[in-house]
């Protein structure tokens, strides 16, 4: 059994925590939390009161019903991040221009918070990409790894790929030396 694969003494929750992790490697998770975390205060903040003592703050403008529908868009956008990874650049995109309009229907874009999340969530939904595993350049899946003794098996002396007694560029070693 490996370190990493659930056993009969894993407790549940670090199961859940190791496959919520898989999951969220798989798609863009900062950017559908950041937008929807910056959909949340432009449509909160021309409904809520704010009360700092005995005092009411009412933010109430006539722009209400729009930051409600770019708010509750960008919650959506964010979402769709999540569970739609293929539409990511034109949820991407759309968060952006939302957040944007915020600046101007809806209270400076929930004072600039609902904004820059928004906003920063929109551009790393776009610039997000599923991570490839590159081959690395000159080996092939057949060809051994080099042995840490520099010979044959870790043994050391040299072995017939270490032959380096020509050393011009012409033999393909490209002045390297031998050391030892």
């Amino acid at each position: 059994m490996s370190a990493k694969s659930p056993g009969p003494n894993d407790h549940f929750l670090n199961v859940y925590r190791r496959k919520f992790r898989a999951w969220r490697g798989t798609r863009p998770f900062w950017a559908g939390l950041l937008t929807i975390l910056g959909g949340v205060p432009i449509a909160y903040l021309p409904y809520g009161n704010i009360k700092l003592g005995n005092l009411t703050l009412a933010l109430a403008t006539t722009g209400g019903a729009a930051s409600l529908i770019i708010g509750v868009l960008l919650m959506v956008l964010g979402l769709t991040m999540w569970f739609q990874v293929h539409t990511r650049v034109f949820a991407g995109v759309a968060a952006i221009l939302l957040a944007l309009v915020s600046l101007v229907v809806s209270n400076i874009g929930g004072f600039v918070v609902g904004f820059l999340l928004a906003l920063i969530g929109g551009a790393l939904g776009v610039s997000w990409g599923e991570g490839e595993t590159v081959p690395v350049k000159g080996r092939t899946e057949k060809e051994p790894e080099p042995a840490a003794g520099g010979g044959p098996n870790g043994v050391g002396g040299a072995s017939v790929t270490d032959d380096l007694s020509g050393t011009s560029p012409v033999d393909g070693t490209n002045g390297r030396h031998r050391a030892g």
